[in-house]
């Protein structure tokens, strides 16, 4: 990246008195200007291959009303995909559904090394420095990763409104946000849909899993954060189920 180009880390509301700690690997698509934008179009960088859509804006909606620290990433999943073990192969994807991005598949071990100590690095080590100044502080936190995803995919289309990831360490957060979503018969909440939480993420497992942190990874519907509406009615909804949940997981 040059010089004058963003940070790859955004920090909104740092220090903040919140539980819960927002974090966003796939907020931004910018892609550095040396990168020739991939040699991608701007449909495909603005299609959800390259960011998780909607949520830089929901996630910092949510901040402003938790009073919370955001954490989130600024460049495309495309360049370097932050919620990927370092070095995955699929870290840097060379292609992204069914879109081929030859400057990934072109990309040598070097390079593919600078990107992850330029990008993913300081995005991580920011969120892992922010947990121990917390722990540090006696603050209660729960990790909240932010994520959205597409409609339909390959052709099929998916039912689920929202849907709550969890697997390994502390997950009873997780699944008390399921039981507050339950209760709406309207809506069709996802049990580890419609992708999974397993060997393939990273974030979360390496931040929460050891030191026995509540977490939860939520993914919201794409098309229902479209637009301004649509961000703040599932900012409501993600309150009531974070707050929902804290209460049921102090009261285990």
């Amino acid at each position: 990246m040059a010089a004058d180009e963003p940070p790859p880390v955004n920090v909104l509301n740092p220090a903040a008195p919140s539980p819960f700690l927002l974090l966003g690997d796939h907020a931004g698509n910018r892609i550095p200007r040396g990168m020739d934008d991939l040699g991608l179009d701007e449909a495909e960088r603005t299609r959800h291959i390259a960011w998780d859509i909607g949520i830089a804006a929901l996630g910092a909606a949510l901040a402003e009303r938790l009073d919370a620290t955001f954490i989130h990433q600024t460049y495309s999943r495309l360049v370097i995909d932050c919620n990927r073990r370092p070095g995955a192969p699929d870290s840097i994807p060379p292609v992204s559904d069914g879109t081929a991005i030859a400057a990934n598949a072109e990309l040598d071990p070097a390079n593919a090394a600078a990107r992850a100590e330029a990008i993913q690095a300081p995005y991580q080590a920011a969120i892992g420095s922010d947990i121990e100044r917390r722990l540090t502080a006696g603050q209660e936190t729960i990790l909240i990763s932010l994520h959205s995803f597409t409609p339909s995919m390959r052709g099929i289309d998916r039912p689920w409104q929202v849907g709550i990831l969890h697997d390994k360490g502390d997950s009873r957060f997780a699944r008390a946000m399921l039981s507050f979503f339950a209760q709406d018969p309207e809506l069709h909440a996802g049990d580890n849909q419609p992708y999974s939480m397993d060997v393939i993420d990273f974030t979360i497992p390496f931040h929460a899993y050891d030191r026995r942190l509540p977490y939860a990874e939520i993914e919201v519907r794409q098309d229902l954060l479209a637009d301004e509406l649509g961000i703040a009615d599932w900012c409501d909804r993600i309150e009531q189920a974070l707050n929902y949940a804290r209460r049921e997981f102090t009261r285990l």
